[in-house]
């Protein structure tokens, strides 16, 4: 066990993360307990983890989302350490300490480094005070409505209103008018309080077409601390990344290192330790702005530990059980480009509103190169009441030509069956010339595919197509009244109805 302090971790998330966090304890030798809801009892990291432990109905508020149930299963399964994987609790600074409370390791950031970089207008004083630069906004979090006009006049048009808490582009608003502020603060008040329990927002000045560029943070208790370099995250819908990629395209070595130096030094300031991410704007003329801090696991951390060899689930828990960093800055260097795609059951084609369903066939890419981060399998019910991510598709390659190439093929080989996914918009954008340039920006999808359609099935595809939905036809008799989008008693049924809806996107060639 190379002296770790516990042998046994309770996993207090769901799908992929978890998947990942409960293959981690098992290279590490550690036993895994997981946690779930009622609707999750058949799930992927259920059937993985050592033991399994129901923690109430299907909602978040009635199970990921309760401490005490958590904790509860945590000392009823003997683990020794709680690992939050990113959501749900994992940035909660009250959840932390709880876990502390009861005797049990929380595999992530401390308690006091939780609330400051929690509170992001907090968090953008402390790094003023530290020589980060910061994007102009405001300083504290208004009591009056009439402070945010005041404001927004002061910053200017365009001004972005900002949940004080939590991440994952909830809470956000581009205003562009005086006219519109009001109902975008009270809308971003609403999603805010609904996400995070913090209806508390800001505003700051609205950067158009940034690059959206971040660096991964390890720091012990020890006083060590390193960046492992950057991740581009521009391309996004809603605020929400879906591709990322290492090294950016965008940095060269001086503007890396200065870059790198800064968010040491922003997570010096904040006391940070366990793994994190500081999260830049970087404009057209090379001047970057700290944005926030992520303090937790980042859903695109298979980019890092792909460029640079480094296991970061592997550090969080060794420097929770109070292991000192077996590396410094001069050991580490970028390796090749790393290239991620999210996987979500969302219909681009309308919106990316979620799709709900039964996944009936499910393929994943292989080969040299291809690394999946999946949650899910054939058969899998999607519950509609969380984050619609199936899974993270991740490729690395010698250099970025040969990534983009061996993303494409690998998106080419995702076969999946029921659901609408976001596979075939993915498809056409790691094709899109300015993406193969390296010319993105936060604007990308908005820019290049807001009429995107999904193109229609020819060849094998076709062929494919019909196969899986005459499979899919003859299973019927024990799907009865379960497949999405089926047609009433007595109409004929179509074959892409029997499907959930799916096309060539689904079988996603």
């Amino acid at each position: 066990m190379g002296g770790l302090s516990f042998k046994k971790v309770l996993v207090a998330n769901r799908g992929e993360i978890a998947v990942r966090v409960i293959r981690a304890c098992r290279e590490m030798g550690l036993r895994s307990v997981a946690v779930h809801s009622d609707c999750d009892r058949r799930s992927l990291h259920v059937r993985l983890a050592d033991e399994a432990v129901p923690i109430g109905p299907a909602p978040a508020a009635e199970s990921y989302l309760r401490m005490d149930r958590i904790i509860e299963a945590a000392k009823a399964a003997g683990a020794e350490a709680v690992h939050p994987g990113y959501g749900f609790l994992a940035e909660n600074a009250a959840f932390a300490r709880a876990c502390a409370e009861a005797g049990l390791v929380f595999i992530g950031p401390n308690p006091a480094a939780l609330e400051l970089v929690g509170d992001k207008v907090r968090a953008r004083r402390t790094m003023e005070k530290a020589g980060v630069p910061i994007i102009p906004g405001m300083s504290a979090v208004p009591s009056d409505p009439a402070e945010f006009a005041a404001a927004a006049r002061e910053l200017g048009y365009p001004v972005i209103v900002k949940a004080s808490a939590g991440g994952g582009g909830k809470g956000m608003r581009v205003v562009h008018a005086e006219k519109d502020l009001q109902a975008a603060v009270e809308a971003g008040r609403r999603e805010a309080g609904s996400a995070f329990g913090d209806a508390s927002v800001y505003l700051e000045k609205y950067i158009a077409e940034p690059r959206h560029v971040e660096f991964q943070v390890l720091a012990d208790e020890h006083g060590g601390i390193v960046h492992l370099f950057e991740r581009e995250c521009s391309i996004q819908r809603r605020h929400q990344k879906i591709v990322e990629e290492s090294p950016s395209t965008a940095l060269n070595p001086v503007l890396r290192s200065r870059m790198g130096e800064t968010a040491v030094r922003a997570m010096l300031a904040a006391g940070y330790t366990n793994a994190g991410t500081v999260e830049f704007l970087l404009d057209a003329d090379g001047r970057f702005y700290f944005m926030e801090v992520n303090a937790r696991l980042q859903v695109e951390h298979p980019v890092t530990e792909l460029v640079t060899g480094v296991d970061l689930v592997r550090q969080q828990i060794l420097v929770a059980a109070g292991g000192k960093l077996g590396f410094g800055q001069e050991d580490l260097r970028q390796r090749g480009q790393a290239v991620e795609c999210r996987i979500y059951a969302e219909d681009p084609a309308r919106g990316f509103l979620p799709s709900a369903g039964r996944i009936i066939v499910l393929e994943e890419p292989r080969g040299p190169g291809v690394r999946n981060d999946s949650g899910v399998f054939a058969g899998w019910e999607i519950p509609v009441h969380y984050d619609p991510i199936l899974a993270k598709l991740i490729v690395w390659a010698e250099d970025r030509e040969k990534a983009c190439r061996r993303m494409a093929a690998a998106l080419d080989d995702y076969v999946v069956l029921g659901v609408r996914t976001t596979v075939p918009f993915l498809r056409d954008l790691v094709r899109h010339p300015d993406f193969l340039a390296g010319r993105t920006t936060t604007g990308f999808v908005g820019r290049h595919f807001a009429d995107w359609s999904e193109s229609a099935p020819e060849g094998d595809q076709l062929r494919l197509a019909l196969a899986a939905a005459a499979w899919a036809d003859a299973d019927r008799p024990a799907r009865a009244g379960a497949a999405p989008g089926a047609a009433g008693a007595g109409e004929a049924e179509s074959p892409w109805a029997s499907l959930g809806g799916w096309r060539t996107g689904g079988q996603d060639r």
